[in-house]
């Protein structure tokens, strides 16, 4: 039944479910989220189904909603893909629009981009532009901004010792720079004259122990740490499967699959935006079934302790560290489980391209990446369970056996 202004108005979220749909014919309907009401539209074109994104209830009425549905349509009747025509309409608009500013062509270059991105570094990348570039420059015009101007805020950022920040900050700001360039807004990148500009960044990684005997030491601190269950747990599974923190802190029961002995970790939780499968190694998988009767009826695997509905905090596995001792600048951070493994696997002969895989790091072409969930996964199961042991043997202060690849 076709939607009206009022039960548009009504229209409310069901309890206990995600969203919900709101039909007003000729395939457009009212999506009804946590976050809000959207008007959605989907169509097939060439063969494919697609749904067009037409804006958000009350901003754009349902008389409105239904004049953008029909020109999609009129569209379609002349083979025009509705959504490439909405793309090609916003990138004229800039284009058209000499006097855009930086903040507006940022959060364009965000939202176009950001498919492609994961939801933490989208929410970074808005969050340094927030904090340490648009109060300067995002509303002057694209054309007016110079290197000097650029230096100038980075240069405030290196005066409160945060290296890093500056240069990450200036690597965004060329992004913005070169989405610029490709509509037609500016001729050249105001940054690249920037390069060799700023105080040296330490070249150093995130803080991880990379020496035998000093994991040891650290896997017998994770042993014997007193905290909740939950932080236990989240801290012991760290090392074995050395992925992202915001990815184990993220972890739902659904994606676990303990007969299988797989992490599958959905894209858009990934720094890539590509389907992650973790195979398991015994360790793990004992470390997930001694949480289970506490969070499994729960969304999170690690839940907040004060909040139940969200994730454990960012903080808390580098907090426990500390606690144990560790300096997590200097010594060991909950990142550095990354590089922990990734030093000693290669040390220990196992394939570069399985490590990498299995760290999720960016490797091969597009069309090469999407299988990467599946590539080498037998090896790669091999190797964490081999990884585990190694652990277990450093832990105990055994002489351990160097966990080679196998031909």
């Amino acid at each position: 039944m076709a939607l009206t202004d009022m039960s548009a108005k009504a229209a409310k979220l069901s309890e206990g479910k995600a969203q919900d749909k709101f039909t007003d014919g000729k395939g457009m309907y009212l999506l009804v989220n946590k976050s809000g009401k959207y008007w959605r539209m989907d169509y097939r074109f060439a063969g494919k189904r697609a749904t067009l994104a037409i804006g958000t209830y009350p901003a754009v009425t349902l008389k409105k909603a239904r004049k953008a549905r029909d020109d999609a349509k009129e569209l379609l009747s002349n083979n025009i893909d509705p959504n490439q025509a909405k793309q090609a309409d916003k990138r004229r608009a800039i284009k058209d629009s000499q006097a855009k500013k930086f903040k507006g062509v940022a959060l364009e270059m965000i939202a176009i981009k950001s498919s492609k991105w994961s939801d933490s570094y989208c929410k970074d990348t808005i969050r340094r532009l927030e904090q340490h570039v648009f109060p300067w420059v995002g509303s002057l015009p694209m054309t007016y901004i110079k290197t000097p101007d650029v230096l100038e805020l980075l240069r405030r950022i290196e005066s409160t010792g945060s290296i890093e920040t500056a240069h990450k900050v200036r690597m965004i700001c060329g992004q913005v720079f070169r989405f610029a360039i490709a509509i037609g807004l500016v001729e050249y990148d105001v940054t690249q004259a920037l390069k060799g500009a700023l105080i040296p960044k330490d070249p150093t990684h995130r803080a991880c122990l990379t020496d035998p005997k000093t994991v040891g030491g650290l896997m017998r601190a994770i042993a014997g740490f007193q905290g909740t269950l939950v932080v236990q747990c989240a801290l012991r599974l760290s090392p074995l499967v050395f992925a992202r923190p915001t990815e184990i802190r993220h972890a739902e029961w659904k994606e676990i699959d303990l007969e299988a002995e797989t992490w599958v970790i959905p894209p858009h939780k990934m720094k890539m935006k590509e389907t992650h499968v973790i195979p398991l190694c015994t360790q793990a998988i004992e470390i997930f079934k001694e949480i289970e009767p506490l969070t499994g009826a729960g969304k999170y695997v690690f839940p907040n302790i004060r909040k139940p509905d969200r994730a454990m905090s960012a903080n808390t596995i580098n907090n426990a560290l500390q606690r144990m001792g560790y300096n997590t600048a200097t010594e060991q951070c909950a990142h550095g489980f990354r590089g922990t493994a990734s030093t000693l696997l290669r040390s220990l002969q196992w394939s570069h391209d399985v490590i990498e895989i299995q760290l999720a790091h960016k490797t091969g072409s597009d069309v090469s990446r999407s299988y990467n969930h599946y590539k080498h996964l037998p090896e790669r199961g091999k190797m964490m369970q081999a990884w585990g042991d190694y652990l277990d043997g450093l832990r105990s202060g055994a002489d351990v056996i160097p966990i080679k690849r196998q031909a």
